[in-house]
């Protein structure tokens, strides 16, 4: 397996847009040659080429744009922000927030387009359908609903405060940095405290379902000793080479963050939750029950899937798919020899205890085991690979009730951490067996760890597209790897194949459910009810997936929807290239730019097939 060079792939292209880097400049903020240069357009337009214009832009855009995401800049390895936490929620920081976006918009204006080309004209085209569509978005009161019991900047916080996640806790400035950083949380949160007070003043509020999923998060960290906090982990583990001195001094200080300031933040936030926002929070589900809300689901369908889909197309798209998968799903059912109905199989593959773990570290071990098998396998379908690896891990017991059944985290720019793909061991029963080879075909080989690892490791991208993304592009993705499945040797087992199709049904459901909730004014326990009769789904799974579309509007379209781009654009290239036509190359080519929104790659790939005949 070899890793992705674009220059190569560049030599001699001059419009495929495949792999091309700009050899005039090094985008990259921690190591650019770029010629110095002012923010005046003019100045910008006289001095330099074009090409050269926008890797000057794009370099400062993302550099800017760290100011606003100090934690993402800490995923994405920018130590420098360490000690700073996401900005307070106010009317100031939104005004500058859009006023950053005009500018780069401004200035993108005085690029010549028509002089780009290659990896230029894609960030081009990107940078400027997402600054768009970023402004677009500040129309609708997103700040009014800034948490949910999904996601949030409280539990990035809480990972990061554990010792476990991407806040590095090596040295003492490390330690000190954690410190500065829960000063900006504390006060971040007590606006978020004052902005769902707002939100309950105007009617834009959580639904009572994911408020009282949301208060037991806050009250878990009211604790009466210091010790007993998760925030105490980094105090367990420091390191042996901080003198007795730092080590007294350090601990001294964790202690009076803990006692002093952490918990009075989370006890404020939980009895505001349960003592205000719970009572006054909705019995409704969906977005259209919001003022403008019609409006501000639209904007989601059209910012996670990138695509012009209107909810009531997506919707009879999901009821066709749910139908085509139910038949598979009976065809399975005859080939094991099962003689009721499909309900009856239903409820045999979620009752069966031989379809379950009795312990989490044997679904660990299992999916460890899965991990092995399914990597030797993906050189049978791609020639490009990522250098990172990735592990296997149970999610964290903090967030473990909450969070979905699995996940994955990538791993550090600089390869100090790998890739994680987290398995869920709250509830066994949620973690089938017939999973084992799709779920992790999804969240790691050649899924998600293929795709965004290699996004990161691609040579010559600007940081804005190195560490940004698509949900329709990264989840597209890996349904589509999923459905390597049989290529790649695997699903030969009737119930793993039968594991791939529960997979793809959820995926067709959420078509269903997403625009049900928030277009059609389906209630949760109608949701409930539709995916209990169209899966073998465990209730309590069932629940948590249904809770998780009310929370976030539209993001669950991407799957499927993304994943049909993808298939349409593969059969496009084997129409028109005939026995030319090799899946490795295909392959490489959806991955060879990074996550794309489906309109840009649809116009790269048929430049691509232009090119090859």
């Amino acid at each position: 397996m070899k890793l992705i060079k674009l220059a190569l792939v560049a030599s001699g292209v001059m419009f495929t847009l495949t792999g091309c880097i700009n050899t005039e400049l090094n985008a990259s903020a921690s190591n650019s040659t770029a010629p110095t240069t002012t923010n005046d357009p003019a100045s910008i337009i006289s001095e330099l080429s074009a090409q050269q214009q926008l890797d000057v832009l794009v370099a400062q855009y993302y550099d800017e744009s760290l100011t606003f995401s100090p934690i993402s800049a800490t995923y994405n390895g920018r130590s420098e922000f360490n000690d700073k936490f996401t900005a307070e929620i106010s009317q100031h920081n939104r005004d500058k927030k859009a006023a950053f976006y005009k500018k780069y918009q401004q200035r993108l204006a005085y690029i010549d387009q028509a002089q780009l080309s290659g990896q230029a004209l894609l960030s081009y085209e990107i940078l400027n359908r997402d600054l768009a569509l970023k402004l677009e978005g500040m129309q609708f009161p997103d700040y009014l609903l800034p948490i949910n019991q999904m996601s949030g900047a409280h539990n990035t916080y809480a990972g990061f405060g554990s010792g476990q996640s991407a806040q590095p806790f090596k040295t003492p400035d490390d330690y000190l940095h954690f410190l500065t950083r829960s000063d900006g949380f504390i006060k971040w949160l007590a606006s978020v405290e004052k902005s769902m007070a707002q939100g309950i003043e105007l009617g834009v509020v959580l639904p009572k379902p994911l408020a009282q999923k949301l208060a037991p998060q806050f009250k878990a960290h009211v604790v009466t000793k210091a010790e007993d906090s998760l925030f105490w982990g980094p105090i367990k583990n420091l390191p042996e080479s901080f003198s007795a001195q730092q080590k007294e001094d350090i601990t001294a200080q964790y202690r009076e963050l803990i006692m002093q300031r952490l918990v009075p933040a989370y006890n404020s936030m939980s009895q505001f939750l349960v003592e205000q926002y719970i009572p006054n929070s909705r019995e409704t589900v969906g977005y259209s029950d919001l003022p403008n809300g019609k409006a501000w689901y639209e904007h989601k369908i059209k910012k996670n899937t990138t695509l012009s889909l209107s909810a009531d197309e997506i919707h009879e798209i999901g009821l066709s798919e749910v139908s085509r998968i139910l038949s598979e799903m009976k065809k399975v059912k005859e080939t094991v020899g099962f003689k009721d109905d499909l309900a009856a199989f239903f409820i045999h593959l979620r009752d069966s205890d031989e379809f379950y773990f009795d312990t989490a570290d044997e679904l660990v071990a299992a999916y460890e085991n899965v991990k092995k098998k399914i990597d030797a396998r993906v050189p049978l379908l791609f020639d490009v690979a990522p250098k990172a690896p990735y592990v296997v891990k149970p999610v964290e017991a903090y967030r473990a009730q909450s969070a979905a059944g699995a996940s994955y985290s990538s791993p550090a720019p600089d390869g100090s951490r790998p890739g994680i793909f987290y398995i869920n061991t709250f509830n066994l029963k949620a973690q089938p067996k017939f999973l084992l080879e799709t779920l992790s075909i999804h969240e790691a080989a050649p899924g998600h760890h293929f795709q965004i690892a290699l996004q990161q490791e691609i040579e010559g991208l600007p940081n804005f597209r190195k560490f940004g993304g698509y949900t329709v592009f990264a989840e597209g993705w890996a349904l589509y790897a999923e459905s390597l499945g049989k290529e790649l040797g695997l699903f030969t087992d009737p119930y793993m194949w039968y594991g791939r199709l529960s997979d793809e049904q959820l995926r067709a459901m959420r078509l269903v459910l997403d625009t049900g909730f928030h277009a059609k004014g389906w209630t949760r326990q109608q949701g409930i009810d539709y995916m209990l009769a169209n899966s073998s789904m465990a209730k309590s799974d069932v629940v948590a997936e249904v809770e998780r579309y009310i929370a976030w509007p539209g993001q669950a379209l991407s799957y499927k929807l993304g994943q049909f781009k993808i298939q349409d654009l593969r059969e496009y290239c084997k129409k028109e290239l005939g026995d030319q036509f090799d899946i490795k190359a295909f392959h490489t080519q959806i991955l060879i730019d990074g996550a794309l929104p489906m309109p840009i790659l649809e116009e790269k790939i048929k430049r691509w097939v232009k090119f090859q005949r």
